[in-house]
């Protein structure tokens, strides 16, 4: 893995504020031997563009309340609200409407490259209450 300890930090921040609204298709991919400009790339979908906005403004809140802040340096594509990219320097975050996803496939352009691990923190919670009551019964 390439990733410095700040990049893997602001992916899986930005990847879980992404989760928690509702986010689809997350994947955090190690561009970092790839690209001399960035680490990683943070890849999220939403079915409409009023979603896209909304992951957008949780990453953004969400990355500002770190310990150590971050704030974009570019914001692209906000307009319209099928394809909006942050760049954070150390990472960059595309959130795209569920179409563009599956047109563009930024997945398969990169598919050479080492993805990142995350797993929404809800779906862990779930799985151990799930299986604390199934253990009880």
């Amino acid at each position: 893995m390439t990733v410095s300890e700040r990049a893997h930090e602001l992916a899986i921040a930005a990847a879980q504020a992404a989760a928690d609204k509702k986010a689809q298709d997350i994947v955090i991919i190690d561009v970092g031997d790839q690209l001399a400009i960035t680490d990683a790339f943070l890849l999220a979908a939403a079915p409409n563009e009023r979603q896209v906005l909304a992951i957008v403004d949780a990453i953004e809140e969400r990355l500002l309340d770190l310990p150590e802040k971050a704030k974009p340096v570019r914001r692209e594509g906000e307009r319209g609200g099928r394809w909006v990219l942050l760049d954070y320097v150390d990472i960059v975050v595309h959130v795209q409407h569920t179409e563009e996803r599956e047109f563009y496939a930024l997945d398969r352009l990169w598919k050479d490259c080492p993805t990142i691990p995350f797993v929404d923190r809800d779906l862990v919670d779930a799985d151990a209450t799930g299986s604390t009551t199934a253990s009880a019964e």
